[in-house]
């Protein structure tokens, strides 16, 4: 039963991240539970994170830090789960709680902000909004890398902002939802290649390369079914998709960004400067236009809309199925 009411949920709460996003009003006066779980971590790699320590010792107790981490957060989740149980029409408090964690909104305000920036303020204002959203340094980004950055930071956080949650949701409820976002909120903060966390942030890493597997396919599979809306065709996107995943560095990001390409006519990724350095990427699409520009940043977002309503979908028929059939 825990399944079937968390399928019917998922769709209200996809409803309402929706309609009502991130409120800067309430978020302002009390802590986000992303922000806590940043706190978390940073608390753990102060503490257990030195540089006086071994790497295998460093190692050791990375994997210790994300298991905390994990559990805790999991923890929470069945707490407030139950409790939520045990009030007449407490599953309101459960679609809120999995709303919050939800990022659709969120993502699509920002990525919108970037191609507003363009119209408001060129480019210099445009690399500011961009890297709210992008790891990379913007400053190095001329417009065409700007427009091709926010449209892979949609496909990617499609995946790791949306469907991820939502499918952590929909198969664990509220502590499964939370033990993700804990896992990649670690891998945001301290899973990344550097001097400092190579050793403390590999299972991090690792971890969230696993949970992210199924939802970084479903992600690519929803943005490849709405290719039509932005001009491609369903069968390219997927046959995009399917050959230029597997070259991308990450497990993961790959199947979003190369449907993305795809439904967008774009060659994605290509070389690019994270912190000061160059490295090296295969493009996604290759044979696509590499000169992106603000329009297409739009029709991204015009994907992702559909994406989304598909996720939305999906959830809303498949919770009613299985009410019906119960």
């Amino acid at each position: 039963m825990i399944a079937i009411a968390h399928l019917w949920m998922l769709a209200a709460a996809l409803a309402l991240d929706a309609a009502v996003g991130d409120p800067d009003a309430v978020w302002r006066r009390a802590p986000h539970p992303v922000v806590q779980l940043g706190r978390l971590v940073r608390r753990l790699d102060s503490g257990l994170n030195r540089p006086t320590f071994r790497p295998w010792q460093r190692k050791g107790l990375g994997i210790v830090a994300i298991i905390v981490i994990a559990t805790i957060a999991a923890a929470i989740g069945v707490a407030v789960e139950y409790l939520f149980s045990l009030i007449p029409y407490g599953w309101i408090g459960t679609v809120v709680a999995a709303a919050i964690l939800l990022a659709g909104r969120s993502l699509h305000d920002h990525v919108r902000a970037v191609r507003v920036a363009f119209a408001a303020g060129g480019l210099e204002a445009a690399r500011v909004a961009v890297s709210r959203i992008v790891g990379r340094d913007p400053a190095s980004l001329d417009e065409a890398g700007v427009c091709r950055a926010a449209i892979e930071s949609t496909a990617e956080n499609f995946s790791d902002a949306v469907v991820a949650p939502a499918l952590w949701f929909a198969v664990l409820g509220l502590p499964g939802m939370l033990a993700y976002k804990a896992i990649n909120t670690a891998d945001s903060m301290i899973g990344h290649l550097s001097p400092r966390y190579e050793q403390f942030g590999w299972a991090s890493a690792r971890l969230d390369d696993f949970v992210n597997l199924p939802a970084s396919r479903l992600a690519g599979f929803f943005i490849a079914l709405s290719a039509p809306v932005a001009g491609a065709s369903i069968p390219e996107a997927f046959r995009v998709m399917r050959r230029d995943a597997p070259g991308h560095r990450s497990p993961n990001a790959g199947w979003p960004e190369a449907a993305m390409a795809a439904a967008l006519g774009l060659a994605l990724l290509g070389p690019r400067r994270y912190r000061g350095v160059l490295t090296a990427a295969p493009y996604l699409n290759a044979a696509g236009r590499r000169q992106a520009t603000p329009d297409d940043i739009g029709r991204a977002l015009r994907v992702y809309r559909t994406a989304w309503a598909l996720l939305f979908l999906a959830a809303a028929v498949l919770g009613g199925l299985v009410i019906a059939f119960a």
